[in-house]
Formats: C-alpha cells, structure tokens, sequence
C-alpha cells in the first residue's frame, strides 16, 4: 500500500471511528456536510481534531478552518474522499 492510500486509509477510519452504525463501509464519494451527511456537525468537529492530532504526528498542521474550507461550493468536507485528498495535499505543501 504507498503512503497516499494509507493515509486515505487512515482518514477514512477515522471517519468509520465515529460513526454509530459500524457496518457503515467509507466510499470517496460519502458525503460528509448536507442532508446526505453520516456525520453531524458534532462528530464533524471531531473528525477535525483527530485528523489535527494525525498532522501533529506527521509534522505538518492541518487547517481546516480557512474560508476556503468553509466555502460548502468547494469544501473540503464535501465528501470523504474530497477531505482525505485535501489532508493529503495539506502534508505535501507542507512538509
């Protein structure tokens, strides 16, 4: 597995860590924000804060608060596959 798909991996699970119903599989395209949304805004938040904590162990700050991450036309919480590639692309710039 290369390091890109084991951090999506490791994103994902973080998404499957919070949500109630286990048998919930985490696709690229579920959505994370919106009425389709398997999180609410509670878990959504700590979705962040853990995936803050996993930058913090890679070495790079993950910022999910910045006006472009809270625009929903381009959000990074669009989808679970949109936010893994966004944490992803985050290291990269940074590191």
């Amino acid at each position: 597995m290369s390091s890109t798909d084991q951090l999506k991996a490791e994103v994902f699970a973080q998404i499957s860590h919070l949500l109630e119903d286990k048998s919930i599989v985490i696709t690229d395209d579920m959505a994370l924000i919106g009425g389709d949304s398997v999180l609410d805004s509670m878990k959504l938040v700590e979705l962040c804060l853990a995936l803050e904590d996993k930058a913090s162990e890679l070495g790079f700050e993950f910022d999910w608060t910045s006006e472009a991450a809270m625009s929903r036309s381009r959000s990074m919480f669009r989808t679970a596959g949109s936010l893994a590639a966004e944490f992803l692309s985050q290291m990269e710039a940074r590191k």
